[in-house]
């Protein structure tokens, strides 16, 4: 776990891919706030929830990337009022399939619980309904395009789960890797450089948290950026 960032009010990190952010009853392994804990013991009692201790936002378990952590109870006032009237910019990048037809646009659908499996979100869709719809837009741009996959820079200006692998997967463009999404036959690429020439499958939906951006205290802009792990950096090497 790579600490990008620390000060006397919040930790900074690049979260590996395959680590919960934080642990539950169907969460197996180590999580996120297991590392913190153990190295900043003081962020045991910052929160609304004893189970998140610090956390603001979050990461899916497969995500890779940057994400703010609050160290004190003030710090995660004001950091989790950032994130909810949408202050933080945040830069994602996603190895997708296929090369959409647009070079840039914005994806505006609401997302809201599938009626036929309340565990997955979706859009609103003549063979998917959902419930509890609520606002959410997307901006993105392709960055590098192939015949089969393609690199794509995303802004989420909302903060739905799953948002960025819904919106994707609702272009027609699902995120490399993603059978939740995209499906049991998704596409997935393989490294161009495995072993003894036997192709290396990604074992992950291919997407990282870039960048992340915010005023903290007021005024003072940060801004922190986290490299893509390397099975995202092999998979660039095939487009």
């Amino acid at each position: 776990m790579e600490i990008i960032y620390l000060d006397q009010d919040i930790i900074v990190v690049s979260k590996p891919p395959g680590i919960p952010v934080h642990g539950g009853l169907h969460v197996k392994g180590p999580a996120l706030t297991d590392f913190l804990t153990k190295k900043f013991p003081e962020i045991k009692g910052v929160g609304e929830d004893p189970a998140r201790p610090g956390i603001v936002h979050r990461l899916d378990k497969d995500t890779s990337g940057v994400m703010v952590v609050a160290r004190n109870q003030k710090s995660f006032e004001t950091l989790k009022k950032i994130f909810q009237e949408r202050r933080a910019d945040k830069t994602y990048w996603a190895i997708v399939c296929g090369k959409p037809k647009e070079r840039q646009g914005m994806i505006s659908l609401p997302i809201g619980r599938m009626v036929k499996n309340p565990l997955k979100r979706g859009v609103e869709q003549a063979k998917s309904r959902i419930r509890g719809a609520r606002e959410a837009i997307t901006e993105y741009r392709v960055l590098k395009a192939g015949s089969e996959y393609s690199l794509v820079e995303l802004w989420p200006k909302t903060g739905r789960m799953h948002q960025l692998r819904v919106h994707m997967k609702a272009l027609g463009h699902p995120v490399a890797c993603d059978k939740i999404y995209g499906g049991k036959n998704v596409c997935c690429p393989t490294s161009a450089k495995a072993a003894a020439g036997k192709p290396e499958v990604m074992a992950r939906q291919l997407l990282h948290a870039k960048s992340l951006s915010f005023s903290f205290p007021e005024g003072r802009k940060l801004h922190f950026e986290a490299d893509p792990p390397e099975d995202f950096s092999k998979a660039v090497e095939v487009l």
